[in-house]
């Protein structure tokens, strides 16, 4: 990262680790239900670190070279551990950084190249058992009642404005990041991620819309905006879906490099989930 990059990405992970501090405040009111809404299913684990703040942040430098922005689901029962407290560290994480080892072409190292995100750092055992959590959360009567919706909104604004500035910044000297939405099912018509589906796209759209109030228009006008342009949206790597997606995608597509598979496959999930 230049400087300028690198005291960007600084300002976004103070602004996180502050926030999620300050959700952390809930925890009293998450552990019950995150715990109730994983006994039917899941065999009985500790629940260390109710809202996870990603440590690996704090492991990148100046130095580091971020091709990628990730954004997964929720920290699962692996990532919440205290010994842990980063995102996909679980199979799927080591799904991915497997499939990045096996793909040299790519040049990217999965935890050396990538910040890692997720939609909400409200953790769950599962992405599903949100479901259950936010109805829990939304009957009772708390500040901590649209915990779920909040968080996700937060983490999409700042997101989209950490990429944006990031790319913004960049020069011939520093790689334009692209951004990668993985995990899709629960994005589309009533999934428990549609609040940052639209919270994304709006933040990525309302720049491109200073002069008209045209929703049409400025959906096209954020289409040939360069950081919306390096927005994709894939398969979740857990259970292989994603490198299972992008194989059936090559052999449909010989012709295409690597890469090319994975841009064209990013934009059809694209345009699926946001249009």
């Amino acid at each position: 990262m230049n400087p300028q990059q690198w005291k960007i990405f600084q300002n976004f992970k103070s602004d996180l680790k502050n926030q999620c501090q300050s959700w952390a405040c809930y925890s009293k009111e998450l552990i019950p239900l995150q715990k109730s809404s994983s006994v039917k299913d899941t065999p009985d684990y500790p629940i260390e670190t109710p809202v996870v703040y990603n440590t690996a942040l704090d492991e990148l430098t100046q130095q580091s070279e971020i091709k990628l922005i990730v954004i997964g689901d929720n920290p699962g029962k692996n990532e919440q551990l205290s010994i842990n407290q980063k995102y996909l560290v679980g199979q799927a994480g080591k799904i991915a950084e497997g499939y990045f080892k096996k793909n040299p072409e790519l040049e990217i190292d999965f935890r050396k190249n990538v910040i890692i995100l997720n939609k909400t750092p409200v953790h769950s055992a599962k992405t599903k058992h949100l479901i259950s959590i936010d109805k829990e959360l939304k009957a009772g009567n708390s500040p901590a009642q649209n915990l779920i919706e909040e968080s996700q909104r937060w983490m999409a604004k700042k997101t989209a404005a950490l990429h944006q500035d990031l790319i913004a910044a960049s020069d011939e000297n520093s790689f334009i990041p692209e951004l990668w939405l993985v995990g899709y099912t629960e994005l589309k018509k009533n999934g428990i991620f549609i609040p940052y589906r639209d919270e994304l796209k709006t933040a990525y759209t309302k720049t491109q819309a200073i002069t008209t109030d045209s929703l049409a228009l400025t959906d096209e006008l954020a289409k040939t905006s360069t950081a919306w342009q390096k927005v994709f949206v894939y398969q979740h790597f857990s259970m292989n879906c994603f490198s299972k997606d992008v194989k059936n995608h090559q052999a449909a597509n010989p012709a295409q490099t690597l890469k090319q598979t994975l841009e064209s496959l990013g934009q059809i999930h694209k345009e699926e989930i946001f249009y």
